[in-house]
């Protein structure tokens, strides 16, 4: 059952609880330079309201809804805790963000605390660059290698020049759990007959159903290329292992895309393309447009991620529902792509670290899970205690909860390489279009996976 209770009282309990955190310093703890390597003559303080008056510059992507709502909530009660901290906030969309971020951390005015995408394209490239500092001497401080289990603390470890992913310092913290799964309108399949799928077979035929009788079977918006990668993700899921999978994600030598495995998934999602069952011009359609559209009533499902629960709830209320890819037999174990959102990470440009990480600290602790899953986010950890009673946010936290516990949460693919999200991306584009072909496709990938990992011939 989800804990419940008023904006007001929530702020105050994440405030109470922040005030009980360390208030001194942490001494020997090393803190990297501006440089982003490690300065042994500094020490740690939790201390925010010793640190006289300061801002904090944090840049987020959470602009949807429950995102925002969540955001705003934790940073007023940051600064009710700590008057001498004002808090300034730039929030943009992913896409926006991941294009002006890189620029930023580059420039002598550099934000506090940044929202950076966990693959080697974006967190990896600023690790290496010395643009991100460690965030290990603050694990201590805080106890969050306590409070986060190392798989959910894995998508956000870099060695220090950003080669290997997975293993060596925490340079961020998520808030969030994400999976991609399928929303359903309830209302369309019982107008087509249809009952709500429970094998891969069973989905495909629901498909070609709703595809007869002229309705949208999935809307897909394509526009900006990575919303394609979440259709994929589920499909290769039913057909290559989840090893496998992992191996690619990450980008670790030992794996290959040009499997049959790979193959068959590549060629079901061009079949898709071909039939109709991503709708007219999937790949002319921005992905907000598309969601927003399903929303409206246009279309039976909806592939996309945990995010986007809260806006279809308000939309679409008991209208709409969620579950995890149907797998191939019925009653395999769920898989899925997935992982956490964005990690927040303090930049080495920052001149106050100390507060920027207690900040992080505050945005993720166990009390502002509870004013995540209050406003609609999926909370990364205790996922299960916080899920409502009703509605597609308790199927939103049950699948997750499921996949994560019973199942596998498959990485997103376009973490393997720093240049892989745009070759998966533009690839796609064109196996959708008819453009490509299964085989030319899982190449390109391929031969990013290669010059990478340098395991070519």
């Amino acid at each position: 059952m989800t804990r419940r209770s008023t904006p007001t009282v929530r702020m105050a309990a994440v405030a109470a609880a922040a005030a009980l955190a360390l208030s001194a310093c942490t001494p020997g703890s090393n803190i990297p330079s501006s440089e982003g390597e490690a300065d042994p003559n500094r020490e740690v303080s939790t201390d925010v309201a010793g640190l006289g008056d300061i801002t904090l510059t944090i840049w987020d992507q959470e602009v949807r809804g429950g995102q925002d709502e969540q955001m705003t909530q934790l940073n007023e009660a940051f600064q009710e805790l700590y008057p001498n901290v004002t808090i300034d906030r730039n929030s943009q969309s992913f896409d926006d963000l991941g294009t002006t971020l890189r620029l930023a951390l580059t420039g002598d005015d550099a934000p506090d605390v940044v929202q950076a995408n966990n693959g080697r394209s974006d967190m990896g490239a600023f690790v290496s660059a010395g643009q991100l500092i460690s965030l290990e001497p603050y694990a201590e401080a805080y106890g969050w290698k306590e409070r986060y289990p190392e798989s959910v603390l894995q998508y956000s470890t870099y060695s220090e020049d950003g080669a290997t992913f997975g293993e060596g310092n925490v340079y961020g913290l998520p808030q969030v759990g994400e999976a991609v799964g399928v929303y359903y309108s309830k209302s369309k399949l019982e107008e087509l007959g249809v009952a709500l799928p429970e094998t891969w077979e069973e989905f495909e035929a629901a498909l070609a159903t709703a595809e007869e009788a002229g309705e949208v079977p999935i809307h897909l918006g394509n526009l900006e290329q990575w919303p394609a990668l979440h259709v994929f993700g589920p499909i290769q899921g039913t057909q290559t292992a989840v090893e496998e999978i992992t191996a690619l994600g990450l980008g670790n030598e030992g794996a290959s895309w040009t499997t049959p495995e790979n193959t068959a998934a590549a060629t079901t999602l061009a079949d898709w393309a071909s039939a109709g069952y991503l709708g007219e011009a999937p790949n002319g359609t921005a992905y907000d447009d598309a969601w927003s559209a399903f929303a409206e009533g246009e279309g039976v499902f909806l592939v996309a991620g945990s995010w986007l629960a809260a806006g279809l709830d308000t939309e679409m209320g008991e209208d709409v529902g969620f579950m995890a890819p149907p797998p191939a037999q019925a009653g395999d174990a769920p898989v899925t792509t997935g992982g956490t959102g964005l990690p927040f990470a303090v930049t080495s440009g920052s001149d106050t670290p100390d507060a920027a990480a207690a900040y992080v600290d505050f945005i993720t602790s166990a009390e502002a899970m509870q004013i995540l899953a209050d406003t609609g986010n999926v909370p990364v950890l205790e996922t299960a205690s916080f899920a409502p009673e009703s509605g597609v946010l308790k199927d939103v936290f049950e699948v997750y909860g499921s996949v994560t516990s019973e199942g596998s949460l498959l990485p997103y693919l376009d973490y393997a390489t720093p240049t892989m999200g745009e070759t998966l991306g533009a690839s796609l584009q064109g196996l959708i279009a008819g453009q490509l072909t299964a085989e030319e496709f899982l190449q390109e990938a391929q031969t990013d996976y290669e010059e990478f990992t340098g395991s070519g011939s």
